[in-house]
């Protein structure tokens, strides 16, 4: 009897014990699954990459010496309009990872307050090679034009980083920022008025054809394929691992109302694994 009356007490205990581990378990998957996933922890090895690594100067510099020798090919008297070089600005020219790095450190998301102080702050250093290259285009008689999706409310603080860090024809005239729409073929329409246009740089396949604008991942891909000719020619593209049309118009279907866990399922969904 005695026996049986422990083995019933060993049994509860254990049940019990089960029960309050379960109990436990459950409440912290509930807790767990109220922590959001971290805004801009995905970005960091793309972040460490550019500051860090120096195949990232290295293919820097291969594009912009690529550019040269483009514009070396190029003689003034075979066009009868003038001619001129048109530029993206971020990750093209100018360096903005350090900004980066403070939406991982604090844990935010991209916002115009942030953005914009940021900017006023012109920091921002040269992408490796910009510089040189754009002096020499100057050189040569070509007019450069900075079109950027910067808001043009943030004009002068933009000219005065490029002229800080030493870019040529930087003024109110050549720098062209977003008024009134994000697409970048009126901007460039209005220099072809009277200019020729010879080479695009940037680091979204938008800085150089409208064809890419809002478009998703599949006919992004399709559209280089049609026009690789052109890249390593006319349209010169600098590496950019951490932001661009490839993840907001791409990975995430041109949708910005994602929470962070869903966008951390959708980028692991389309993972390819064979």
């Amino acid at each position: 009897m005695k026996n049986r009356l422990l083995l019933a007490f060993i049994l509860i205990f254990f049940i019990s014990i089960g029960c309050k581990t379960t109990s436990t378990t459950s409440q912290k998957n509930k807790i767990q699954s109220k922590i959001d996933v971290p805004k801009r922890e995905h970005t960091i090895q793309a972040l460490l990459w550019q500051q860090n690594a120096a195949e990232y100067k290295a293919l820097c510099h291969q594009a912009y010496n690529i550019a040269t020798l483009e514009l070396e090919k190029i003689s003034l008297r075979q066009y009868k309009r003038p001619i001129a070089i048109v530029t993206d600005i971020d990750e093209t020219v100018l360096d903005n990872s350090p900004y980066n790095a403070r939406m991982v450190k604090t844990d935010t998301g991209y916002t115009k307050k942030t953005w914009y102080a940021w900017g006023k702050e012109a920091k921002a250093k040269e992408i490796p090679g910009a510089v040189a290259f754009f002096n020499f285009a100057k050189s040569k008689g070509i007019t450069i034009f900075y079109l950027s999706n910067r808001d043009n409310l943030q004009k002068q603080e933009t000219i005065k980083n490029l002229k800080k860090v030493g870019f040529p024809n930087v003024d109110e005239a050549h720098v062209l920022l977003r008024k009134e729409t994000s697409a970048k073929k009126p901007r460039r329409d209005s220099i072809e008025k009277e200019y020729q246009i010879v080479m695009l740089l940037g680091d979204n396949l938008s800085d150089f054809s409208e064809e890419f604008d809002k478009q998703p991942t599949a006919k992004r891909n399709a559209l280089v394929e049609k026009m690789q000719s052109k890249f390593g020619v006319k349209y010169i593209v600098l590496p950019n691992p951490m932001y661009g049309d490839w993840e907001t118009k791409g990975i995430y279907e041109g949708n910005y109302n994602w929470t962070s866990k869903q966008k951390d399922s959708i980028r692991k969904i389309k993972i390819r694994v064979n």
